[in-house]
């Protein structure tokens, strides 16, 4: 009979870059328990339906599904989020997004913008760190703004709200204190497109034309009439994009632009201020 462990060791995932924490959060997953429980009970004997929906997830993974989507959650933040097919899994290097926003205003009231907001992450993120913020979430896909709102009334939120619009189409006399978005920035044609997790995500949460700024560029030309004045703009982009967004940025006449970078060095966000 298969144990915990045996069933770890025997677990085959040669393609994913972590197969051994793949393996335990799934099987944990299965079994309805934490990872730690995996370590404290090596030798519990899952059933015979466990070890089945066990075998079904490695089958997935091999596949080369996300593991977030086969668990259907993933965490951001501090928060743990419902995921979809129809949404981008939220990862660490948006954190960054996140921390600049808390250090760039205080705690006191403000109407702050989300766009492109998928799972709802960076607005659930900044609404549960500021309770005082007003969170506006807004994505193009109607079943994100489900998600998001679910996720929304999981998490108990009820400084954040959702709605349906294709970046400031819906949005009209409405201004903000600060907008900050992680939009898509890969270009079409890039070869990554067609490797590992983003295989399984939605390319119209990746792909923004040939060089990957079309869509920051729109949102650079239209934020200004959206801002409060001395509002903010933050942007995630491409590790080499950084330049061409603080030009887009200063072309759209923001202030004070700069760029900050993620844990690996790389410019990852680019940011700037409404005179």
């Amino acid at each position: 009979m298969a144990t915990i462990e045996s069933l770890l060791q025997a677990a085959d995932l040669p393609d994913s870059p972590s197969p051994r924490l793949d393996a335990e959060l799934l099987l944990a997953h299965v079994l309805g328990k934490p990872r730690s429980y995996l370590r404290t009970w090596p030798e519990h004997v899952p059933s015979a339906e466990q070890c089945q929906a066990f075998a079904e997830c490695l089958r997935r993974r091999r596949a080369g599904e996300p593991v977030a989507y086969i668990l259907g959650r993933q965490g951001f933040w501090s928060l743990e989020l419902d995921v979809a097919p129809q949404t981008l899994i939220p990862r660490p290097d948006t954190e960054l997004l996140v921390e600049t926003a808390l250090a760039l205003l205080p705690a006191t009231p403000a109407r702050v913008l989300d766009l492109g907001t998928g799972t709802g992450a960076i607005a659930l993120a900044l609404a549960a760190e500021r309770p005082g913020w007003q969170l506006t979430g807004v994505d193009r896909v109607d079943e994100a703004v489900a998600l998001a709102e679910r996720n929304r009334q999981r998490l108990g939120l009820g400084n954040a709200r959702f709605a349906v619009s294709h970046w400031f189409s819906a949005l009209q006399g409405e201004r903000y204190r600060l907008i900050v978005s992680n939009p898509p920035y890969i270009p079409a044609t890039d070869p990554h497109l067609q490797r590992g997790d983003v295989r399984f995500e939605p390319r119209s949460a990746l792909v923004a034309g040939a060089d990957g700024l079309d869509d920051i560029r729109l949102i650079a030309a239209q934020a200004p009439a959206h801002l409060e004045p001395g509002g903010w703009l933050l942007l995630e982009h491409g590790y080499d994009q950084a330049a061409a967004v603080r030009e887009l940025l200063e072309t759209a006449g923001f202030g004070e632009v700069q760029s900050r970078r993620d844990l690996a060095g790389h410019e990852r966000i680019s940011l700037g201020r409404l005179p």
